[in-house]
């Protein structure tokens, strides 16, 4: 089983913010498992945050998770971010950056997908060929 392409995304499209002088900001579902932000700035389930390095320290970007500390409301604070519950990332400057969609279970290896059935029935008596044009 292949791993998740998010972070590796997240990483990305950070990097390219940051190459182009923009502020990046994560937007985050709080509603999910071991989500670690300050809630009184919560609004409707979602936080977006702040990641640049001039609004964070220490920024860790693993497969499995965000991590850095910020300060809000002048007091530090350590936040953990599962890459599971990141939305998007983009530039504050002018929205442009990744959303993301919410994790589907992948069919499994060997699922085969359906036939579409040939309404002519033609298709299979048919061969394909190869003619030489000038």
């Amino acid at each position: 089983m292949m791993t998740s392409s998010k972070p590796y995304m997240i990483r990305a499209v950070y990097e390219w913010l940051m190459d182009n002088a923009l502020t990046p900001h994560v937007l985050v579902a709080t509603d999910m498992p071991m989500v670690e932000v300050p809630v009184e700035y919560v609004r409707d389930g979602r936080i977006v945050l702040n990641i640049s390095t001039s609004a964070v320290q220490g920024l860790h970007m693993a497969n499995d998770a965000l991590t850095f500390s910020a300060r809000f409301g002048g007091v530090p604070r350590s936040l953990y971010i599962p890459v599971t519950a990141v939305l998007g990332i983009y530039a504050r400057e002018n929205g442009q950056g990744m959303f993301f969609e919410d994790d589907e279970p992948q069919p499994p290896e060997d699922a085969q997908p359906p036939k579409q059935p040939d309404p002519s029935g033609e298709a299979a008596a048919k061969r394909p060929s190869l003619r030489v044009v000038k």
